[in-house]
């Protein structure tokens, strides 16, 4: 917590204001018990109206005075953390934007949307809490007992038994209860999964007839995150009653012993009405610090949460001696490269080696799992080889900045993503600084041009949230207009023309060798047709190379792409080629 909180020095001069503000709010507020026993004692007693007037007058400002620093104190709070949430959301997101494939594999992407989100908002308002409470509380507290001794020290001492109960039933609750706060927010992290994996796959779950299979399984987490609940708020609903119980005990108690004193003339009844606001003043500020105890335990697991993120070194950084500039322009190359997902046994890629000079192709094709992706993957640094070399333009992509490595790179997932916003943003999302004449060129190229027309607001059309008002074939399409539209390197197609028909499938291919010329392509494809023109193809099984050529060469010595071609391929096809 006190780790987080340290970011809260650009916040310093707001917070010295607000501590200000509520010492003003502090006096004013243990200034008027004084004050009132002097209108009892003095005015009433003794039948002095202007006494009683004046000294009421005082109250009304004094009251004024601190309902005033009270409400800008409070305004200028939570102005503080408001902004310290969207500090740390910001935090938690940019070091998020720096993690690697393998980090994102370790930390789960519902673990970070509720880090982000529901962890952050803990911190929040405990920090308002804190701002609010926990400056006025403690100084409550000690200048109230302070006042309680001086308007009288015997009965002062009954406070030496109420606050130690106080204390002691505070922190038993906080100690049982903080177990508990941890373990919501892992259970709310698994409510967030399943809903999440819900909504994405709502297609699949209903295709499939799964609504009350995954019913169940939201409620069996729901429950448990209920019940775990249920259980923290019986343990906090115990302190409440508990310490209104003790106030009430202490109220009686001081008025018992009060009305001896005033019976023998050793107290007069404005004192005894003095202390008694003070004892509620102290005992009121324990409720406070009660409250701040109630939260400290939830908000200490979020702020640790937080902290985890936070303290993740990404794996895949620049190093001091990254460089941006190359000797060579569209060559890509593979040495003797080898890879295995952390914490695996076995390699998913073994002694891989190919180049892809500009101007050529090269396809990978294989079963599914034998890691053809994974090469892809390489190549981006979304995860770093274990052994061998990767050369773009002639240099180790390890000893190039990762922002001059992506920005040489055109990939195109294999599933196809579009952001929420307009065909024309999805396509600067390649190249911000792009023209419509460049777009319009790229999107030709793509076989993208025709559908975008047909749109009512062209280039200017709404693409709704994950592209869901376009077909899966116009999404890959769009997907690789905004490669295109780079004019990187290397282009990298992950599979990415399963969607389209045959006839734009070739129409695309035809249309990208005048783009290619100076750049390296790199495509993984399942269909034969996609490939088969390829200046080199690779045949990946189990994460090794075990066909390496062209199409016809490779269906008389490669017994695992003859038998790819023979599912795919009519038998006179096969004869033809």
């Amino acid at each position: 917590m006190l780790k987080l909180f340290k970011k809260l020095k650009p916040y310093s001069f707001p917070l010295i204001i607000v501590v200000i503000l509520l010492l003003i709010q502090t006096v004013t507020q243990l200034y008027l018990p004084t004050m009132l026993s002097k209108i009892v004692d003095k005015g009433i007693v003794g039948k002095d109206v202007s006494y009683i007037e004046k000294i009421g007058m005082y109250m009304i400002l004094l009251t004024l005075l601190g309902g005033i620093a009270t409400a800008i104190a409070s305004f200028i709070s939570s102005k503080i953390a408001m902004g310290f949430g969207r500090d740390l959301r910001r935090y938690v997101f940019t070091k998020a934007e720096t993690f690697s494939l393998a980090e994102m594999d370790k930390v789960g992407t519902a673990s970070l949307i509720t880090r982000t989100t529901n962890d952050v908002t803990q911190v929040q308002q405990l920090l308002i809490t804190i701002l609010n409470m926990m400056i006025v509380a403690p100084l409550t507290c000690i200048a109230g007992i302070y006042m309680a001794i001086k308007t009288n020290a015997n009965l002062s001492l009954i406070l030496l038994v109420a606050m130690p109960v106080v204390i002691l039933s505070i922190l038993f609750v906080g100690k049982i209860g903080m177990p508990r706060f941890k373990a919501m927010q892992v259970k709310l992290d698994k409510i967030n999964k399943i809903l999440r994996e819900n909504l994405t796959g709502i297609r699949v779950v209903r295709a499939f007839n799964k609504q009350n299979f995954e019913k169940e399984r939201f409620e069996e987490a729901n429950f448990d995150f209920t019940d775990n609940a249920i259980k923290v708020n019986k343990i906090i609903s115990i302190l409440m009653p508990l310490l209104m119980l003790l106030l009430n005990l202490t109220s009686v108690s001081i008025i018992w012993l009060g009305a001896y004193k005033i019976n023998s003339g050793s107290m007069e009844v404005g004192n005894l009405m003095a202390f008694i606001q003070y004892v509620m003043q102290i005992m009121f500020s324990l409720v406070m610090i009660s409250m701040l105890f109630i939260m400290i335990p939830r908000a200490a697991a979020s702020a640790d949460r937080i902290n985890k993120v936070l303290a993740i070194e990404p794996t895949i950084v620049d190093t001091e001696n990254s460089i941006t500039e190359f000797n060579d322009k569209g060559t890509l190359e593979f040495k003797n490269v080898s890879f295995a997902f952390p914490g695996a046994e076995n390699n998913a890629l073994s002694n891989i080696s190919f180049k892809v000079k500009p101007g050529e192709t090269t396809a990978i094709i294989g079963g599914t799992g034998s890691g053809k992706s994974t090469i892809l993957n390489l190549v981006s640094r979304f995860y770093d080889s274990t052994e061998g070399e990767i050369l773009l333009n002639g240099t180790n992509i390890k000893n190039l900045t990762l922002d001059s490595l992506r920005k040489n790179i055109g990939f195109v997932p294999q599933k196809a993503v579009l952001f929420s916003g307009t065909i024309e943003e999805n396509l600067k999302y390649g190249k911000p600084d792009a023209t419509m004449d460049e777009m319009i060129h790229a999107s030709k190229v793509a076989q993208s041009y025709d559908f975008i027309l047909n749109k009512e607001d062209g280039f200017k059309s709404i693409v709704e949230q994950g592209g869901r008002n376009f077909s899966g074939g116009q999404k890959q399409r769009l997907s690789i207009a905004r490669a295109i539209i780079r004019k990187p390197d290397v282009y990298m197609f992950d599979d990415s023309f399963s969607a389209l028909d045959f006839k734009t499938d070739a129409k695309l291919r035809a249309a990208l060798k005048g783009e290619t010329a100076n750049s390296a392509v790199l495509i993984v494809a399942q269909r034969i047709n996609t490939i088969k023109d390829a200046d080199n193809i690779l045949v990946i099984n189990e994460g090794k190379i075990v066909g390496q050529g062209k199409h016809k060469e490779l269906l008389e010595t490669c017994d695992v792409y003859k038998e790819i071609a023979s599912s795919q391929l009519s038998k006179e096809e096969l004869e033809n080629e």
